[in-house]
């Protein structure tokens, strides 16, 4: 078993909020992530949206594509619709040999909404869910048909948010559609990753390594904040630094022989988390935690 380390570009700069990292360079954020250690990253808004541009600047930094977020609105488009409006990424992805497309179902979102708190998060009615289902699957076929497949993330502020929400996804789709666990995302719900670990293993291809600062996290639901004030606050960090221990998550992974990318992934506002900084906090506190699980870390 051998598990690749990547992080994501949100860290540097945020696409759904551009104030925040705006004066930040792609060059500054490649070789950033590099240096801290890793391997691998994800996309982002500021990456070219073709590969005859991005794989050098990839090369450059010994960085590999390793997946980005495709936000779909399977609620409102066919599955050859948003096949349709997803070809360019995809593409992109084929080309720089990334292994998965992380995949959410945005209709309803109120993840960037700056006054609906979560409480008020949208839900899914019994024949939307029939709709979605059948549409992710048929989706997930022909993403895995490109050699593609579909990672769904799990996300606040989504239809697809909370344990139960996931749980009932993944049961009613069939095994086109995979699945991507985001630790901080599902604690953030109340939920237990290591219990979906066990229970869906054999969907898992990709892995968001989030932490919570557990303070904040209490206060943002005490006060029923926004997801945006939430992680403006601080409710997320990197692995390392916030009440997650990552060890019996981990084991769960090694027990199961796990193979793919763990993805370090905070949302920050980088005037107050540098970074670089809270980059190398993340990739040591993992690589120690891994090698202290007896898990090799691919570094090729």
């Amino acid at each position: 078993m051998s598990i690749k380390l990547g992080v994501a570009p949100i860290a540097w700069s945020n696409d759904d909020m551009p104030e925040l990292g705006g004066e930040t360079t792609l060059e500054q954020c490649l070789s950033e992530a590099s240096r801290a250690g890793f391997t691998g990253i994800e996309s982002g808004g500021k990456f070219p949206k073709n590969s005859k541009e991005l794989l050098p600047k990839l090369e450059k930094e010994n960085l590999h594509l390793c997946s980005g977020w495709y936000g779909a609105s399977l609620l409102k488009n066919t599955p050859k619709e948003e096949f349709k409006l997803m070809r360019q990424q995809m593409n992109l992805f084929k080309d720089c040999k990334s292994p998965c497309m992380v995949f959410a179902e945005v209709t309803k979102s109120i993840q960037g909404d700056p006054k609906t708190p979560l409480s008020q998060k949208p839900k899914l009615s019994e024949d939307e869910w029939k709709l979605l289902i059948s549409r992710i699957n048929e989706i997930g076929k022909m993403m895995l048909d490109e050699n593609m497949p579909l990672a769904y993330h799990h996300h606040m502020g989504t239809v697809i948010e909370t344990e139960a929400e996931t749980r009932r996804l993944i049961e009613s789709t069939n095994d086109d559609v995979k699945l991507l666990i985001d630790t901080g995302h599902m604690l953030f719900a109340g939920g237990n990753s290591i219990k979906l670990a066990e229970d869906f293993i054999e969907r898992i291809i990709h892995v968001h390594c989030k932490d919570i600062r557990k303070d904040v996290l209490e206060k943002s639901l005490k006060n029923d904040s926004t997801f945006r004030q939430a992680f403006l606050d601080g409710a997320f960090t990197v692995p390392g630094d916030g009440c997650i221990d990552y060890k019996p998550f981990l084991t769960v992974l090694k027990n199961m022989n796990y193979e793919g990318w763990l993805v370090v992934e905070a949302e920050q506002d980088p005037a107050k988390a540098n970074p670089f900084e809270y980059a190398k906090i993340g990739y040591k506190y993992l690589t120690e935690t891994l090698n202290l699980s007896g898990i090799k870390i691919y570094k090729s």
